[in-house]
């Protein structure tokens, strides 16, 4: 299996659908609450990504997996409450434009200007635990321009993603409690750091 990692400006609007799929996919258990069906969640995200900040790692030409790439400052999704009402309903989009806001369209104090803020790291079903997710990030880590890497609010629940970043270096340096454990089993979010000399 040979992968490919290419920026998704490389790929383009034609890509985008795709993209989402991987997004839908990989993310689809974290947002069961507003739709249970990967088409639907695909039919909802579709608009919001900002392709110009996400990384894709391509199996046989198509999308396995995805990370957002940012300064920490830069927004990587750009929900917008009237298509996410369209797909969820009033009531649901209206909730989920509200989370959204609130959850991906923070800024990331601690960002400095060789810092890079890797986000939505997520690999397609069909693709997990073949090695998409390292490729991805080990091309991630070998930019230049970057010498500190951020790893922000990974649920403590996700031991294979946790296992994976430590396995690259990465260390963990704050975690937050939630206030939704008893719905998600989440206790805390976790962030994570590699500084590269």
């Amino acid at each position: 299996m040979t992968i490919e990692i290419v920026t998704g400006r490389e790929l383009g609007e034609d890509y985008r659908r795709p993209i989402t799929e991987v997004f839908a996919d990989a993310f689809g258990p974290d947002f069961s609450y507003f739709a249970k069906s990967t088409a639907q969640l695909t039919d909802t995200f579709e608009h919001m990504l900002v392709l110009d900040l996400f990384y894709v790692a391509l199996v046989d030409g198509r999308p396995a997996g995805i990370t957002a790439c940012t300064d920490g400052r830069q927004q990587c999704v750009a929900p917008n409450g009237g298509q996410l009402r369209k797909h969820l309903g009033p009531v649901n989009g209206t909730i989920a434009h509200f989370v959204f806001r609130r959850e991906f369209l923070r800024t990331i104090r601690e960002a400095g200007d060789a810092t890079a803020s890797l986000e939505f790291v997520g690999t397609s079903s069909r693709h997990q635990g073949r090695g998409v997710a390292t490729a991805l990030l080990t091309h991630l880590l070998a930019l230049p321009r970057y010498s500190e890497y951020l790893l922000e609010d990974i649920a403590d629940t996700n031991s294979t993603a946790l296992a994976l970043y430590e396995r690259l270096g990465f260390v963990e340096y704050k975690r937050r409690n939630v206030r939704h454990t008893k719905r998600t089993g989440i206790n805390h979010y976790i962030s994570m750091k590699l500084v590269q000399n």
